[in-house]
C-alpha cells in the first residue's frame, strides 16, 4: 500500500523521511481559512483533517498523511506571517514568554481515519529588538506558523522546550510513526 504525505513542506518531507523513504507527495486544495474550531489545538487537528482527506477523496487505497501546525500565544493562533509587520507582531507576542505549538496529525485510508494533535511548549528569551528586525528581513519566518523556524535563526532565543522538538518543525515524528502502525 502506497503511502501519501499531504503536504508540501520541505521540512515535512525531511521528517517523513526518518519514518520512511518510500512515500510520494501530494498536496491538498483545502480553503484553510473556511475552518474554524474552539481551540487553537482542535484547529490544528482539524486543519490536518481536512488535507488528509481531501487527498484521500482522490487516492481511496493509499495511506494518507496530513498535518497541520499552528502557534498559540495566550489563546491567539499565530499561523504564518502574511508581511514583515505581521512578522514583528508574532515574534514580539513571543519574545520573552512560553508559547504553544500544536500540530495536528490525521491519518487516513479509504473511509478510515485517525487524527491526534500533539503540542509541545516552547519557552523564548527575550529577543533583541535588532536582532527581530534582521530575522523579518530575511526570508525564514515567512513560511512558518509563528514566523520562526526552531531549527534555523530561533534557536537562539529557544531556552527551552517541553514536549516533542519535531513537533514544532511541523511533523512529530514518533506519535506519526505510532498511528502510521495502526495503518499497516
Amino acid at each position: 500500500m502506497a503511502l501519501i504525505l499531504a503536504s508540501g513542506s520541505p521540512r515535512r518531507r525531511e521528517l517523513m523521511s526518518l519514518i520512511t523513504p518510500d512515500y510520494t507527495v501530494i498536496t491538498s486544495e483545502v480553503d484553510e481559512t473556511k475552518i474554524a474550531a474552539d481551540t487553537p489545538a482542535h484547529l490544528a487537528k482539524a486543519l490536518a483533517t481536512a488535507k488528509a482527506c481531501a487527498v484521500a477523496e482522490e487516492h481511496s487505497n493509499e495511506i494518507v498523511c496530513g498535518f497541520d501546525t499552528v502557534v498559540e500565544c495566550e489563546g491567539e493562533v499565530f499561523g504564518k506571517p502574511k508581511d514583515e509587520a505581521d512578522a514583528l507582531r508574532m515574534l514580539r507576542a513571543l519574545s520573552g514568554r512560553e508559547h504553544r505549538v500544536h500540530t495536528g496529525v490525521c491519518i487516513c485510508c479509504g473511509r478510515r481515519a485517525a487524527a491526534t494533535v500533539e503540542t509541545t511548549i516552547v519557552h523564548f528569551s527575550p529577543i533583541d529588538e535588532a536582532d527581530l528586525l534582521a530575522y523579518v528581513r530575511t526570508p525564514e519566518p515567512y513560511d512558518k506558523a509563528g514566523a520562526y523556524a526552531i531549527q534555523g535563526h530561533a534557536a537562539l532565543w529557544c531556552a527551552g522546550i517541553e514536549g516533542c522538538y519535531y513537533n514544532i518543525m511541523g511533523l512529530p515524528v514518533h506519535r506519526t510513526a505510532q498511528l502510521l502502525r495502526e495503518f499497516q
